[in-house]
């Protein structure tokens, strides 16, 4: 598989990361209005570090490789 650079998921991926960037710093607040509060804090902060990670992947165009790599392991092909 080639490696090809696109700019529209470099900005997709920017996008995500910096949402999932804003959930780390803003986890308190988000995780006592929308989940359980206290019991959740650190769900919340998992779920942006998560959403960070994903997001660089995507930056960086890697996202279309591992999956690929996935189905092909999953699928023998």
């Amino acid at each position: 598989m080639e490696y090809t650079f696109s700019l529209g998921w470099m900005f997709a991926g920017l996008a995500i990361a910096i949402v999932g960037g804003l959930v780390v710093i803003f986890y308190r607040q988000i995780a006592e209005n929308m989940a359980n509060g206290v019991s959740s804090y650190e769900k919340v902060k998992l779920f942006g570090v998560i959403a960070i990670v994903v997001g660089l992947l995507i930056t960086a165009n890697l996202h279309t490789f591992l999956l690929g790599l996935l189905v092909n392991l999953l699928f023998k092909r």
